[in-house]
């Protein structure tokens, strides 16, 4: 497919480029203000799965504090999560740095959403088929229930993409990610999703339990 094969990274590239180009005061303020109200480093830096399952270190604006308890751990992601840091959350702009990455060829702005690298050994074959293209921005499990839905339901949408794939599909979901954003709808705090591993592993429990019982 034309689309897919060559049209489509070529959109990524200028749109990236205008983004960077463009809005780079917004990126130095941010960067400011993430400085003086978090801390260093201003930048969050996490391996993820890129396409065929291929390690990239992803790059957004941080977003949480190194809030830590009296044994020097850091505590719940939901209590590091600050007032600034949720409003760089609801508005996407922790996202911004991502303009990189796709630049760097390792997203694109439309695709399954990049998940840690620690998730990768409890993907099933079906849940798999996600890294058959570059990872996105924003994509169709995002507008279908951003972080407010299941795993379950991410993967569904997210394999719906991949096989789906198209201009036309790619233009709507760039439309209702804008329109998401600006609803703030479809938003979870953190913590409050859970860890896909620990999905996996609690449903790898209930199914042997549940073979025992037969």
């Amino acid at each position: 497919m034309i689309y897919k094969k060559y049209i489509k990274r070529v959109i990524d590239i200028c749109a990236a480029l205008v983004a960077i180009l463009v809005f780079w005061w917004v990126y130095v303020i941010i960067a400011i203000l993430v400085r003086f109200k978090l801390g260093s480093p201003v930048i969050f830096k996490q391996e993820r799965v890129g396409k065929n399952e291929k390690i990239f270190m992803l790059y957004k604006f941080r977003s949480m504090s190194d809030a830590k308890d009296e044994k020097g751990n850091l505590l719940p992601d939901s209590v590091r999560l600050t007032k600034f840091g949720k409003l760089l959350r609801a508005s996407s702009l922790d996202e911004l740095p991502e303009m990189f990455n796709i630049l760097r060829g390792e997203m694109s702005l439309i695709g399954p959403r990049p998940l840690p690298s620690e998730y990768l050994d409890y993907y099933n074959s079906f849940e798999r088929q996600r890294h058959e293209v570059l990872p996105g921005l924003s994509g169709w499990a995002q507008v279908n229930g951003r972080t407010a839905i299941g795993w379950e339901k991410r993967f569904k949408y997210d394999v719906e993409y991949v096989k789906k794939i198209s201009f036309g599909m790619d233009m709507k979901i760039i439309f209702l990610t804008i329109k998401k954003v600006f609803s703030h709808s479809d938003i979870i705090e953190a913590g409050n999703q859970g860890n896909f591993d620990d999905f996996r592993k609690n449903q790898w429990r209930e199914q042997d339990a549940e073979r025992n019982r037969q």
